[in-house]
C-alpha cells in the first residue's frame, strides 16, 4: 500500500471503542472473512437484525469508500484484533482520526489498516464533508484534500516499512533467514572459541 485515493465515510462519534466495531458475540471466528457484515451491528441493525435506514455505512455514497474518519479516541477498549480484520473486511484501509487508542493502532497496523492521525483543524474539515475525496500517501505520510491542502500524520517507522513493502512481521523475519544465520554462526559458543 503506498496510496489510498477514496471518497471518506464519516462517524463524528468519540470514544468508539473495539466493543462497538465489532460486538463480542461475533468473535466466536479464526477467519477474518465475513466480519465487515458485523461491522458496527449494534448501530447498523435493530434488535431483530434488520438495517437501521441512514446510518452512514449502508448510504449509498459510502459504497466503496476506504477511508472511514471517527470521533476522537478511535478503538478503545479490549485489544480484540477482530476490530481491525472487520473495518478491512468491510472495505476500508484507513481510518481517519484526531487519536487512536495505541492497541488498536498496534493490530490494524499489524494487520494492514492504516491509521492516520491528523491536526484538529483537518479533522474538521473532514467531519464536516463526508464522502470528500482524500488522497493518503503512505510514502510522504501525508493526507490531501481534494482543495490541495496537505496535513501529516505520524506511523512507525517498522510499521511503514511493512505496509510499504506488503509484508506482515514474520514474513520480515522469514526474509531476514540468511541475515540471520549468518549472525547466529558468528556468535555461537563454538564460533567464540577459535
Amino acid at each position: 500500500m503506498k496510496t489510498i485515493q477514496s471518497r471518506t465515510v464519516v462517524l463524528d462519534i468519540d470514544n468508539i471503542d473495539t466493543d462497538v466495531i465489532i460486538p463480542a458475540r461475533f468473535l466466536k471466528v479464526t477467519d477474518r472473512s465475513g466480519l465487515g457484515r458485523w461491522l458496527f451491528a449494534n448501530w447498523r441493525y435493530d434488535a431483530g437484525g434488520a438495517p437501521r435506514p441512514g446510518f452512514a455505512l449502508d448510504l449509498p455514497e459510502a459504497r466503496g469508500a476506504q477511508v472511514l474518519v471517527a470521533g476522537d479516541n478511535f478503538g478503545c477498549g479490549s485489544s480484540r484484533e477482530h476490530a481491525p480484520w472487520a473495518l478491512l473486511d468491510f472495505g476500508f484501509r484507513a481510518v481517519v482520526s484526531t487519536s487512536i487508542a495505541s492497541i488498536f493502532q498496534s493490530n490494524a497496523l499489524k494487520n494492514g489498516l492504516l491509521p492516520v492521525v491528523v491536526d484538529r483543524a483537518t479533522h474538521r474539515r473532514l467531519l464536516a464533508q463526508p464522502g470528500a475525496p482524500v488522497t493518503i500517501d503512505l510514502e510522504a505520510c501525508t493526507l490531501t484534500l481534494a482543495d490541495g491542502t496537505s496535513a501529516r500524520f505520524p506511523i512507525d517507522p517498522f510499521a511503514r516499512y511493512c505496509l510499504l513493502e506488503g509484508v506482515d512481521e514474520l514474513s520480515f523475519l522469514i526474509d531476514q533467514e540468511e541475515a540471520i544465520a549468518a549472525y547466529e554462526g558468528r556468535t555461537a559458543p563454538e564460533a567464540r572459541a577459535t
